[in-house]
């Protein structure tokens, strides 16, 4: 299918901060330009905030997975003294021959106080040191049991005309008893609707209408210590080679993760208005109120809600064993066209009318009035979800190891009174439980590491009547991955060889996989490989280059993913990059008549309007039937991108940059979807397109320190979806400024305005309000 789904403080004495040197170079690293690669990553990350790492998702250069990887890991940060191997591969711009580096020098020289130490002793590079300095923090032995530290941040977004509140999140961690972290985070929407049922005089569902309401969806107690660690709240865990449970997003998982991350706000506004007429004569959306725009609402991901505990080393022979389980009670959300009702569909997979999403109607005092429907909401609280799992593992050295993981997961919905299900298109197997045990295992020595992980997934999922011959029985399916990295110096090259079943329906497998989707997921209905090579033959120049290519067993489509880029710096002021990247969904057919749609783009958490969260897209263009299934789209897309830094002083940093891609996108008829056009054409008259359609943007960033404690950036962005025709796609042009100053090493207020200017003439565009676009947002953070 085409649709996907930091520490920044200051230095203070020992005495009273147990974090002080990683956080100082992490404000250092905060307030000052720097740049980063990341090893494990799709591309490489020139970093120093939440901010840095929305800018490149949008542009591109990161998929929306590996944003939500970096900001996660951003704001829980990793100990550079306890962090485990696997941990400390996360970070950006490491090899395991770094990562083992750093572990080593700890070893010997038993604790590392200042960071800067590994560049002294050779472990890292300084341009390395910086890459990562956001991302950790240090927490000194024998720090008092009374020693309290912590953080609470207050970030607030509005855009006129809202005469809303506007959106608010609140968040902070504190650390304490050496050992205990305790963290939260508070929401504040807007444009959420509530209370969704079951109506039984519609035989639908009804929901009350948006307005201001709190939530509390992250909370979390946590102890940490050498051997254990034990967690009541809100987390993350996942371990192997993430093939039978992962939801950590690690590149590397192993154990269990505190989670209070609410993601940066939406880059798009949202729409005020999203009802249909309903049982009304009319849409209460009709008019300048369905054309109007507004602040888009802090977004969050639901992860795990319960209790997980964990026996980290356990002595045992002549290596040691780990034993983790965990149970999560949670309360879930869904995008209301993943549901359907069984009662009027025998399996979600026929083409039977009575088997699209039910209505949402929008509940009035009296329950018999007429009423409009709601549409494009992401419903909360509609299921529960119970899920249980435990995981044994004996290592024999910290790079070898053996392990079992197994978890079972059974639903309860929460609608009143009727049960509904999962859209076979969804990520959650639709019929019942489900879940999966897998066995995974490790080898390393010198230059060479290799892991394997083998799963078998269990689901409720049963044979619709009428499907075609490739189409998925249900019941569950095998899966198998073998990854290999071989080090050598400042060299790193990563083979991975993988196997999902077109029965593997595993929500919680998160290994690597193509871009594609099969029913809702990525690791589902493939077979490939990826070779992935990162290194600097010289002192000046970094190559980073992979190829994954796939084939689908089902329908025997092959697919292919290639990307080249190269790093020279020419002078200590001068750093200029060219990249390039190639995706073919299906290489048997080739040309521009066969759409691309959407791709692993923007964060699904970050991207705007009308996406539930479950999913990633690349704001781009994604064909669609009427119910918002995303069609599995066979087209290619060759992108170019060159870019220039200039850093004429050591507080001065400029950065222009270029992008150029053709994608395949026919105006009128797709040979493999007849039937299915983009919204975004219904109302065109053009002959079908007669080639790849060009996607062109332009960006100019300028980022400066004048003085230590204050940081300003500056950015402004051309886009065009088609370079053709302004009627089509949209064209724009995006500045923003953002300010961030530090008072007295502890309080940091920042302020950011964006300007976003609609150049196209679509008849949307033409209708939309407000355009100009201006959109504030303030972030206040303390730190004691």
């Amino acid at each position: 299918m085409s649709l996907r789904p930091a520490p920044c403080a200051p230095r203070r004495a020992r005495r009273r901060r147990a974090f002080a040197p990683a956080l100082a170079l992490g404000l250092w690293a905060a307030l000052a330009p720097a740049g980063a690669a990341a090893a494990p990553y799709e591309a490489f990350v020139d970093v120093d905030d939440e901010d840095d790492l929305l800018e490149l998702n949008t542009a591109g250069d990161i998929s929306g997975e590996t944003f939500d990887t970096l900001v996660e890991l951003l704001r829980r940060g990793v100990n550079l003294n306890t962090a485990s191997r696997e941990e400390l591969f996360t970070l950006p711009n490491l090899t395991y021959k770094q990562v083992d580096g750093i572990i080593r020098y700890r070893q010997e020289a038993g604790f590392i106080y200042d960071p800067a130490a590994l560049v002294l002793a050779g472990v890292l590079d300084r341009d390395q040191l910086e890459a990562i300095a956001a991302f950790i923090y240090i927490v000194e032995p024998n720090r008092r049991y009374s020693a309290t530290s912590g953080k609470v941040r207050l970030r607030s977004a509005w855009s006129p005309p809202d005469r809303r509140l506007p959106a608010m999140v609140l968040d902070g961690q504190v650390q304490t008893l050496r050992h205990l972290r305790l963290g939260f985070a508070g929401v504040l929407t807007r444009s959420r609707v509530d209370d969704v049922r079951y109506d039984p005089n519609r035989d639908a569902l009804s929901a009350e209408q948006p307005r201001p309401r709190g939530y509390l969806p992250k909370v979390y107690v946590q102890w940490e210590d050498d051997n254990y660690n034990v967690l009541l709240g809100t987390y993350r865990i996942g371990f192997g080679q993430r093939l039978t449970f992962d939801n950590t997003r690690n590149y590397t998982p192993n154990g269990i993760y505190r989670d209070n991350t609410i993601y940066p706000r939406p880059v798009r506004l949202t729409r005020l208005c999203k009802e249909s007429a309903g049982e009304l004569p009319d849409s209460p959306c009709d008019g300048e109120i369905g054309s109007t725009y507004v602040t888009p609402d802090f977004r969050w991901q639901e992860t795990l809600q319960g209790i997980a505990a964990g026996i980290k080393k356990l002595k045992l022979g002549h290596g040691w064993m780990q034993a983790y389980a965990w149970t999560s009670v949670q309360a879930r959300s869904i995008y209301q066209y993943k549901l359907y009702d069984p009662d009027k569909c025998d399996d979600p997979r026929s083409d039977d009318p009575r088997c699209d999403a039910p209505a949402i109607y929008k509940r009035q005092p009296d329950p018999f009035a007429p009423t409009s429907e709601f549409g494009y909401q992401t419903l909360p609280r509609m299921f529960r979800e119970v899920t249980s799992g435990g995981n044994v593992s004996y290592f024999f050295n910290r790079r070898s190891w053996v392990g079992a993981t197994g978890y079972g997961t059974a639903i309860k919905w929460l609608t009143g009174g009727k049960d509904y299900d999962f859209q076979e298109w969804a990520r959650t197997p639709f019929g019942g439980p489900f879940g999966a045990v897998g066995i995974n295992g490790a080898w390393g020595y010198r230059w060479s590491d290799l892991g394997v992980e083998v799963t078998r997934s269990f689901d409720s999922m049963k044979r619709a009547n009428d499907v075609g011959v490739g189409d998925s029985k249900g019941g569950g399916g095998f899966a198998a991955i073998v990854r290999h990295t071989a080090t050598f110096g400042k060299h790193e090259i990563e083979t991975i060889v993988r196997y999902y079943d077109r029965d593997f329906a595993n929500p919680y497998a998160r290994p690597l996989a193509s871009p594609d989707v099969y029913e809702g997921q990525r690791a589902r209905d493939e077979a490939g490989g990826r070779i992935r090579y990162t290194g600097k033959p010289n002192k000046a120049s970094n190559i980073r280059t992979y190829v994954n290519a796939w084939v689908s067993p089902s329908t025997k489509a092959p697919g292919i993913q290639a990307y080249l880029r190269g790093d020279y710096l020419v002078t200590r002021w001068f750093l200029p990059a060219l990249w390039v990247e190639y995706r073919d969904k299906d290489m048997r057919k080739t040309g521009h008549q066969y759409c691309y749609g959407g791709d692993v783009g923007v964060s699904d958490l970050v991207a705007g309007d009308d996406l539930d969260g479950d999913v990633y897209s690349d704001e781009s263009l994604v064909y669609t039937n009427v119910n918002g299934e995303p069609v599995r789209c066979a087209g290619e897309q060759l992108k170019f991108n060159l870019q220039m830094a200039f850093m004429p002083h050591k507080r001065v940093k400029i950065v222009p940059r270029y992008q150029q891609r053709f994608v395949g996108d026919p105006l009128k008829v797709d040979p493999d979807v007849p039937g299915f056009i983009p919204d975004v054409y219904e109302n065109v008259t053009p002959d079908q397109r007669a080639k790849y359609r060009r996607d062109s943007q332009a960006w100019l960033t300028i980022s400066t320190r004048p003085i230590d404690p204050l940081r300003i950036r500056a950015r402004v962005r051309w886009l065009s979806m088609d370079t053709s025709s302004n009627t089509l796609l949209e064209q724009s042009l995006w500045n923003y400024v953002d300010v961030a100053y530090l008072i007295k090493k502890t309080f940091m207020i920042q302020v950011r305005y964006d300007l976003y200017f609609w150049l196209d003439k679509r008849p949307s565009t033409l209708e939309r309000i407000p355009s100009p676009e201006n959109r504030f947002l303030v972030s206040l953070e303390g730190r004691f």
